[in-house]
């Protein structure tokens, strides 16, 4: 099966299948997946942007912030993604985005109706739970839509969901929480996700599995991967697993300091709501949109001379960005914080299209949406699970001794991470350049 699956794979990244054209209605469609994954992101990241006035009503401290957003978040979306990939991979992918689309955004708005702790628990474990079978399908239906050769630019393009709706989370809801209330934000913001739902199932049509890899859809393929085959080809494969962790230990730090970095602007840099709305939105909008945008069109130019490109590229933009990380955090003022958090904010994500696309070359037509959510379980089980949890709990530790201090001390924690995912993204250029030797 492994074998089989690799064998397709190759023929799918063939000078014959970069030449292909995207099919018809692949750059609309694109548009509106990313439309998506915006408000995805968005939702997902609107409890960190409001961390500070949530706090200040329900009482959460930084531990329970880094509980909800991290581990107890992290366990539903990744096991829950799981057999929504296996789903997916059998059924019409479209469909199971739109219930996933209208699921998560119906749980935002509860968050906004949450009157203790508990019941925002709730709300954002639901959140979860829609949100799983968001990415994953897009990723599938935009492998279906794009040949190899074109496939890095429009994943790079769809990934550029995460900072747009990071900043457009920043930008408005930040202005509607100054203007109304943190509740106002998350019930007006999921109310738009419902309606895009709507436009997911009205304007995108289930393509054709493989049509376009080399030879259209593999022949012999008797249908849908089996599942427990697809589990193990991918984590006996070196390149995949290795990837998948190297990514996992980038979002300890992503994750780690951007579920935090809202708070640790307003508690010790200074910043208020109507700063955080316009100046940090700037921030997300232009380092992390133009680092992931530029990403995409670097592995497209350099995975074409050496597949090993696909690791090496985010080993040097992530081992570039920890001094200005670390300047980010120390830096006395909000202004100067800002300018240097521009640098990790570009280089840090460079990971995010290299491992997707490296991802979705490497394995079957049919086990693609499966593969999509083990590398996601992989990434956001670690990384979304240990480091906004790991930030919460070494602040709240820090809080009696460093009272002012004690999220700044908790963000220089997760720089010796930048060292680990280095080492491994080394490691897996390593194994790319032993199978292309082989090859």
């Amino acid at each position: 099966m492994a074998a089989s699956a690799h064998a397709r794979a190759a023929a799918a990244t063939s000078g014959t299948a970069a030449a292909l054209k995207p099919a018809k209605g692949a750059w609309p469609v694109l548009a509106i997946l990313c439309f998506v994954y915006v408000l995805n992101f968005l939702d997902r990241q609107l409890l960190s942007i409001l961390a500070k006035p949530i706090q200040d009503e329900l009482g959460v401290t930084d531990g329970q912030l880094g509980l909800i957003s991290g581990l107890y978040f992290a366990l539903f979306y990744c096991l829950i993604s799981i057999p929504v990939g296996w789903l997916a991979d059998r059924t019409n992918r479209v469909r199971v985005l739109v219930v996933a689309c209208g699921l998560w955004s119906a749980a935002t708005m509860g968050c906004g109706l949450s009157a203790n702790y508990p019941q925002l628990v709730l709300a954002r474990m639901t959140v979860g739970v829609g949100e799983a079978g968001g990415v994953p399908p897009s990723y599938a239906i935009i492998s279906d839509y794009f040949p190899p050769g074109r496939r890095g630019t429009a994943l790079g393009l769809f990934n550029l969901g995460p900072p747009i709706g990071q900043a457009l989370g920043v930008a408005f809801g930040a202005a509607i929480a100054a203007a109304y209330s943190w509740r106002a934000a998350f019930i007006i913001l999921g109310a738009v996700g419902i309606v895009a739902a709507l436009v997911v199932l009205l304007g995108v049509r289930e393509p054709v599995r493989g049509g376009l890899d080399r030879g259209g859809p593999p022949k012999g393929s008797a249908g849908p991967a089996p599942f427990w085959p697809t589990v193990r080809m991918f984590f006996a494969t070196p390149a995949l697993r290795l990837v998948a962790l190297a990514s996992a230990a980038t979002q300890i730090i992503t994750y780690g300091a951007g579920n935090f970095t809202t708070l640790f602007l307003m508690r010790e840099k200074g910043m208020t709501l109507p700063d955080i709305s316009l100046w940090y939105a700037l921030v997300v909008a232009v380092g992390m949109g133009g680092g992931i945008f530029v990403s995409g069109r670097v592995i497209d130019r350099f995975t074409r001379t050496s597949k090993a490109a696909y690791a090496t590229v985010p080993a040097l933009t992530l081992s570039l960005a920890v001094l200005p990380y670390l300047a980010f955090v120390w830096a006395p003022t909000w202004p100067l914080a800002l300018v240097f958090l521009l640098g990790p904010t570009f280089l840090n994500y460079f990971y995010l299209s290299s491992a997707v696309a490296l991802v979705q070359a490497e394995v079957a037509p049919e086990q693609r949406v499966l593969s999509g959510a083990l590398l996601l379980l992989v990434m956001n089980l670690i990384g979304m699970g240990v480091g906004p949890t790991f930030v919460g709990l070494v602040s709240d530790a820090l809080k009696a001794s460093h009272p002012q201090t004690s999220l700044q001390l908790a963000f220089y924690a997760l720089a010796p991470v930048y060292a680990l995912a280095v080492g491994l993204f080394l490691a897996l250029a390593r194994v790319l350049r032993r199978e292309e030797a082989r090859a």
